[in-house]
């Protein structure tokens, strides 16, 4: 074959990509079970997060197992929902659906000091791409006692800054039950207080659009839970 003839060119590319291809999928497939078992350990590093406990990729497995004392779905009218894996849940798509639908994840914590906290997921959009994170709420179903905030490309020094612990920390000690009314709190300008009544806390200076995305998806992750954390204030 003429090895300067289109044919040999066309027949050695053609090899080339169909080589190459079958090495990446080889090499995707040996991957997935690590890259599957390194998205667990973050997501269960988040939740820990949301408890203020600190973890590290080598021993939050082991944490977990220890602080995360049980774990359930529940649906809009508080009641538990058998079958479903409360930690397989896929919160992105559960928040698209109308809340009367949505399988509302629960993760209890039981601390140190015996203590037992719940910890809910929360997701929504940001200025350039979803944010998502983590509240964790006291015993008595109203005050929260933790946070964590993540996003996927918010601007550096601003937006971005829902991930630093100064921001988080501003929730903690928040109601989320004004006068026996679900009011989830409220992410304003300095100076600026929410016309419901809701509690609040100061809003990035410079992020204000993923500000307001904290605010819509603390609203829109935490209000389908109304009726089950009614059942942990009574």
């Amino acid at each position: 074959m003429n090895k300067q003839g289109n044919t040999y060119t066309i027949l050695y590319a053609s090899i080339m990509v169909i080589v190459v291809a079958t090495i990446l999928a080889v090499v995707s497939v040996a991957l997935k079970p690590m890259q599957q078992a390194n998205i667990e350990i973050d997501k269960k590093k988040q939740i820990l997060t949301a408890v203020n406990i600190s973890s590290t990729a080598a021993d939050a497995v082991d944490k977990y197992a220890q602080y995360i004392v049980d774990s359930y779905v529940t649906d809009a009218t508080g009641a538990k929902v058998d079958g479903v894996d409360a930690f397989g849940v896929d919160v992105a798509a559960e928040v698209k659906k109308p809340a009367e639908e949505r399988q509302l994840p629960v993760f209890e914590a039981r601390l140190d000091d015996g203590s037992v906290k719940y910890i809910l997921p929360l997701y929504g959009a940001g200025l350039w791409g979803p944010i998502w994170g983590y509240i964790s709420i006291e015993a008595d179903g109203n005050t929260i006692y933790g946070s964590y905030f993540a996003h996927q490309g918010e601007t550096p020094g601003l937006g971005a800054e829902i991930e630093k612990p100064d921001f988080q920390a501003q929730f903690q000690g928040k109601h989320l039950f004004i006068d026996g009314e679900m009011k989830p709190v409220a992410v304003m300008k300095v100076g600026q207080k929410p016309l419901n009544g809701a509690e609040y806390v100061d809003a990035i200076s410079g992020g204000t659009i993923t500000s307001k995305g904290v605010q819509d998806m603390i609203e829109n992750s935490l209000l389908p839970y109304n009726a089950f954390l009614k059942t942990l204030v009574k």
